[in-house]
């Protein structure tokens, strides 16, 4: 499923009109990330929490040229399945 797919089940289950359904998907992403870029949580029970965390900087190597480069510091976003989704997917099939 990819995100037309979504916008269009959501239309469809709500009875809302495609583009206001595509309003309401884009807002919730859009609340996602804006909390994220804020280094902060969001915690859905039942289905899982979106949250950062932090990869330190590090060293690797350039696999064409066996150079050493430094790797800067990043924030990831992370999600974690709560106990709910974990159940559902589990008892799938």
């Amino acid at each position: 499923m990819n995100k037309q797919d979504l916008i269009g089940k959501v239309a469809e289950i709500t009875g809302m009109q495609k583009s206001d359904s595509e309003k309401a998907v884009n807002a919730v992403f859009d609340q996602i990330t804006d909390v994220l870029k804020q280094r902060g949580e969001v915690r859905l029970v039942g289905f899982g929490t979106f949250k950062t965390s932090i990869r330190k900087a590090s060293q690797g190597r350039n696999p064409r040229t066996n150079e050493v480069i430094q790797i800067p510091q990043s924030t990831r976003p992370k999600f974690t399945a709560g106990k709910g989704l974990k159940e559902a997917v589990n008892n799938a099939g």
